[in-house]
């Protein structure tokens, strides 16, 4: 069996003034359409996880993020059928804008114990115990 190609992906905790998270609902017609997630994106060739992160967050939540704001919290790495998929996840209290979603998507801001209650892609599950430590 060849070996999975390796895609990185980099993800977000976004934490309001409650402490809830924002979880993304993937739109129908995307691989994994109907689950929760933590908002992201692919990194493209030649760009770092901070500067993919501030991009996908204006262009999929049209919110700011400075770098500064974004701090690293843990990784999920995860095999799935055709390839691996390695994610960074970042903590972001601070932004500016109001979140909306501009591509389809669904939001919800979840209380870190209620998680476990929205399914997720594999990949996201093993990050919620970091995020539950976090919000302690």
């Amino acid at each position: 069996m060849p070996p999975l190609k390796l895609t990185l992906v980099v993800a977000v905790a976004l934490i309001d003034q409650d402490n809830r998270i924002l979880l993304a609902q993937r739109p129908e017609g995307k691989q994994l359409a109907g689950l929760w997630e933590f908002p992201g994106g692919k990194v493209e060739p030649g760009e770092r996880p901070e500067e993919t992160l501030i991009r996908e967050l204006r262009e999929e939540l049209g919110i700011t993020v400075k770098e500064a704001c974004l701090a690293p919290l843990t990784f999920a790495s995860h095999a799935y059928e055709s390839f691996h998929l390695l994610m960074p996840l970042y903590a972001c209290r601070r932004w500016e804008g109001f979140v909306q979603p501009l591509e389809g998507q669904g939001l919800k801001w979840v209380k870190p114990q209620d998680l476990r209650s929205y399914p997720m892609p594999p990949a996201d599950e093993p990050l919620i115990p970091f995020l539950l430590d976090l919000m302690v």
